[in-house]
């Protein structure tokens, strides 16, 4: 699992980084990578109750990569985290597969919420702009972008975009089908 999840990760930033050359250089060289591996390994001891181990190997990876993922969050296949400092992602996240995270980014609870499930939920396909704030427990849809610096408070549909402060989401609906579009209309 551990290898098939790193192999997605370097073929995705592959795809989508058009600095990275080559699959040993990202390996070697991208913090990302880095963090990602460390994330699953935490992860595993953090799924079997090894609470102390999980959060010793988080902040370890932290320290060296300064990208810190704590060991309950979810996350799919295909995650770039691109120039990864600052990067902070909470213990009850779920990050979908195909997300890109640029430098700076909190997806994280607000401190307010009093049930289990604190953090965001954020779909497949997504791109989370430098310094953007995603806080709570919200769901982000499949396919968004979020703006360099803006602080999502709410859900987003699928299919749309959220820039400001706070974040004002705005709809793309060329890629929607009828259903989509009248959800996209109820949503509002």
């Amino acid at each position: 699992m551990l290898f098939e999840h790193t192999r997605a990760d370097i073929n995705f930033i592959l795809e989508n980084d058009p600095a990275a050359r080559n699959k040993i250089e990202v390996f070697l060289l991208y913090p990302s990578v880095h963090s990602l591996i460390m994330y699953r390994i935490s992860n595993f001891f953090y799924n079997k109750k090894r609470f102390f181990i999980a959060r010793a190997i988080s902040q370890l990876s932290r320290f060296f990569t300064g990208i810190e993922i704590h060991p309950g969050a979810q996350i799919g296949m295909g995650t770039l985290i691109d120039h990864g400092s600052g990067v902070v992602i909470g213990e009850t996240t779920i990050i979908g597969d195909r997300v890109t995270i640029y430098q700076g980014a909190t997806i994280g609870a607000t401190g307010n919420e009093k049930e289990f499930k604190r953090h965001p939920t954020l779909g497949d396909d997504i791109v989370v702009g430098s310094g953007a704030k995603i806080l709570g427990p919200i769901n982000i849809g499949d396919h968004c972008k979020i703006g360099a610096n803006s602080v999502v408070l709410r859900d987003m549909p699928s299919n749309s975009t959220a820039v400001g402060i706070p974040a004002k989401i705005k709809y793309n609906t060329s890629n929607m089908n009828k259903e989509d579009i009248d959800n996209v209309i109820y949503f509002i």
